[in-house]
């Protein structure tokens, strides 16, 4: 069984993966951690499995497809091969996590490896969770099957204490099913209590320190999941994703030049496997890092990198996102508020991708003084945001609002309306603070509360404006613009004695 190129080269913009099956020249390098997944299939298949499950730990998704049919056509009654081949359609930490175009492949290989059986409980179980992913997939809501998912896989552990994979796949589906709105971050905490004694145990285990790391990925985990991030490149260093994975961690506590030497490494990676959307996801971090140590003119070279892009899919969000993110990123973390004004917003990609432009057009409107075009870009907000409630994409939706907030924000500033700036934009950092963000970006273009800091300055009320700078700061450490901002704010509190 062999899939198109074409289907290929969609995969590769659904998620970051390696796509080494576009040239027989570049084969993956056999470097990606140790995995031991024993199933009942023929003996002479189990390395390919094992190899298969490698890079589905480190969402190499194309190439654990190829290696999974490799497995089914060595073997046609192996029915894990299919739900292998299956497994690489469920992006579990990715927007969206099951391209609705690809359902009907999945779902199909689901159930032939149903139709196969398998001899243990153990695999059996492991199918029957899978297939509640991608059954009714056109009635039933993510969110209601990913949780059944998770249940089921919860089962499936439970009856396996001993399998180290089913406790991996496991507190991978506990992250799948994370609220971006639970602050307590519980799933996120039971997935380090199944990880972290694994770890001790299988230091090699790509997945174990992989999922770490997501699992850690939140200002209050963070240092947690320093160790794995130091890890996982030289576990997996075949996989561009796992050169890349590290700089979650170095992100969110700061460590800038880490993520810098992080994502150079994924960028080369990637593009040398012809990897795309990796690429460009790398290329996202890179740029923020840069940025945040001042380092404007290498931001500005990444950046102006997008040009060679080829091939590139704008309907594919995680691709989609990056490269529309990065230049809007060099605008507004410089204050360019007149290039951020001409931001072109792109054709045919999704609406919070669109949005992020829009954003930027009504950001430089409000700030460059021109309050009826910030107005106008307003309202295209508000009409992409009615668009991602109606298809019940509520996370997205949110954020949006708070774009609305912003630029609503900014434009009372611009007509002295200082205390409805201030209180438009205190509702915007506080509904951006209730929510985690997604791994597919290391950050807001500005997080709202310290944009809070910064008109607060404005309107000559320090220490009001150092408070929230602090609070910018603890959740978001080492970024130059809070930096800065407190320092500014600190020095005119103490000249004027308080504020």
């Amino acid at each position: 069984m062999l899939y198109s190129l074409r289907l290929i080269l969609c995969l590769s913009l659904l998620a970051p993966v390696s796509l080494a099956q576009d040239d027989p020249q570049h084969a993956v390098p056999e470097k990606l951690g140790k995995v031991s997944f024993t199933i009942s299939c023929s003996p002479a298949i189990q390395d390919e499995f094992n190899r298969g499950v490698a890079l589905l730990h480190s969402f190499e998704y194309a190439a654990a497809n190829g290696a999974f049919l490799s497995v089914a056509a060595r073997d046609p009654q192996c029915a894990m091969a299919h739900w292998g081949i299956a497994m690489t359609y469920f992006h579990q930490l990715w927007d969206p996590p099951v391209p609705p175009a690809t359902n009907s492949i999945p779902e199909k290989e689901v159930a032939l490896a149903e139709q196969l059986g398998a001899s243990t409980e153990r695999e059996r179980g492991l199918i029957h969770a899978l297939a509640l992913i991608f059954q009714n997939a056109g009635s039933a809501p993510y969110a209601e099957r990913v949780s059944q998912y998770t249940r089921a896989m919860r089962d499936v552990a439970s009856r396996n204490p001993g399998d180290v994979e089913t406790q991996v796949f496991y507190a991978l589906a506990l992250l799948a099913s994370a609220s971006p709105s639970d602050k307590t971050h519980a799933n996120q905490k039971l997935a380090v209590e199944l990880l972290q004694p694994l770890y001790g145990v299988y230091p090699q285990h790509p997945g174990i320190a992989h999922y770490l790391i997501h699992a850690c990925d939140n200002a209050e985990m963070a240092k947690t999941g320093l160790p794995a991030a130091r890890a996982y490149s030289q576990i997996a260093p075949s996989a561009p994703h796992a050169l890349h994975m590290p700089s979650h961690i170095f992100t969110r506590l700061g460590l800038w030049q880490d993520s810098i030497h992080s994502n150079l490494a994924s960028m080369q990676s990637a593009r040398q496997l012809n990897a795309t959307g990796e690429e460009l996801h790398a290329m996202d971090y890179l740029v923020y890092a840069y940025l945040q140590l001042g380092r404007d003119e290498e931001a500005g070279q990444i950046v102006a990198q997008l040009k060679q892009v080829l091939n590139l899919d704008l309907t594919q969000f995680t691709a989609s996102y990056a490269y529309t993110a990065m230049p809007i990123r060099y605008f507004v973390e410089r204050g360019d508020w007149s290039s951020a004004a001409e931001v072109v917003p792109p054709e045919n990609a999704p609406p919070q991708v669109i949005a992020v432009a829009v954003w930027a057009r009504g950001m430089g409107s409000a700030r460059t003084g021109r309050p009826d075009a910030a107005r106008e870009e307003i309202g295209k907000l508000g009409e992409i945001e009615q668009q991602l409630q109606k298809a019940g994409v509520d996370y997205w939706a949110t954020q949006v609002r708070i774009q609305i907030r912003e630029v609503e924000a900014w434009n009372a500033q611009g007509m002295h309306h200082s205390r409805e700036a201030a209180d438009l934009m205190r509702e915007a950092a506080d509904e951006e603070d209730a929510l985690e963000k997604l791994p597919v970006t290391p950050g807001p273009m500005v997080p709202a509360r310290e944009q809070l800091g910064s008109l607060l300055l404005e309107q000559n009320q320090p220490s009001l404006a150092l408070k929230e700078f602090q609070t910018a700061l603890s959740n978001a450490p080492g970024r130059r613009g809070a930096t800065l901002g407190a320092e500014q704010a600190g020095k005119l509190a103490n000249s004027a004695g308080g504020g």
